[in-house]
């Protein structure tokens, strides 16, 4: 039986771990609640034990999760082709749609390929946590919304994504299976020497079995969190504990390399993959691709 989660302060190669049951949930719904834990792990922590030692878990099981279309060149990239047209409505807003709170994971839990697919894809993105809540924020006021940033790793079963989204309702069981997030929530503090132009000046990487394929910075961002913030929160009130995903970095999945290069595509995603994705500062998450679960049809045959 595992353990409850627990939070914890990871400093250099240790974790200055709070009781059990604390989780970083709790501490977001409690004002100045990081701050207090923080200062709790540093001088009267409840265990210091090697990073290695534990199993680094989802570290926020969020109350929404809202992902949006933040780098626009992701978007021509899977254009290429002639595939589809782009609206210029994504030149004026950041496109999202809510993703599977419940399908959750760690960085380093093995991913199920979902039912039916043939074309099971990874999406290299970082996404920022809403850490004080509130409703029609003011793009100005957005920064001090964030509580944090993370990995993000949007799952994507690419065939039946293109099925979904021909009805016109969104991408549906093509991003319903799989959301990773990890290994850890760094503080904004931690990230302000790197501010760049939109985002921060870091480095995000992703490699399937050793190959890299994926290669980009978050400071080529086209809308900010700032941006994002603003827009999801429009006539509506974003929580502690929500996600902001800001979408995939250029080049930052397989569908993109697909539709560039189509003659050297090196082929979907099978059980057995290792798939490892890193940004500068924020860490990486390492995941094994396994089979998933049998597709059973419905009465219509599908």
């Amino acid at each position: 039986m595992k353990e409850p989660d627990r939070a914890g302060l990871i400093r250099g190669d240790m974790i200055h771990a709070l009781k059990p049951g604390v989780t970083l949930l709790n501490l977001l719904d409690e004002q100045d609640g990081l701050a207090a834990a923080k200062q709790q792990a540093l001088t009267s922590p409840d265990q210091v034990v090697p990073l290695s030692s534990v199993e680094l878990r989802a570290p926020l099981q969020p109350r929404s999760i809202r992902d949006c279309l933040g780098f626009l060149q992701h978007l021509h990239n899977c254009a290429s082709g002639g595939q589809f047209e782009i609206s210029e409505r994504y030149a004026q807003v950041p496109a999202f749609y809510f993703a599977n709170t419940a399908a959750v994971v760690g960085p380093h839990d093995d991913v199920p390929i979902s039912p039916g697919t043939q074309q099971f894809d990874y999406e290299l993105e970082v996404c920022a946590v809403i850490g004080k809540s509130g409703a029609n924020i003011r793009r100005e006021d957005a920064p001090d919304h964030i509580a944090g940033y993370m990995i993000l790793c949007d799952w994507s079963a690419r065939d039946l994504q293109v099925q979904d989204m021909s009805m016109g309702l969104g991408p549906s069981k093509g991003k319903d299976g799989v959301n990773t997030l990890g290994p850890m929530l760094v503080t904004p503090d931690e990230l302000a020497p790197h501010r760049g132009r939109k985002g921060f000046a870091l480095s995000m990487t992703g490699q399937v079995n050793g190959e890299t394929v994926s290669h980009g910075s978050w400071d080529d961002i086209d809308w900010d969190f700032a941006d994002m913030i603003a827009y999801t929160s429009r006539g509506t009130q974003l929580r502690p504990g929500d996600i902001i995903g800001s979408g995939t970095v250029p080049t930052g999945c397989l569908l993109e390399h697909y539709r560039m290069e189509p003659d050297n595509f090196r082929g979907w995603l099978a059980p057995g993959d290792e798939v490892r994705l890193v940004v500068d500062k924020l860490g990486e998450i390492h995941q094994r691709v396994v089979d998933g679960p049998a597709l059973h049809p419905l009465s219509t045959g599908f």
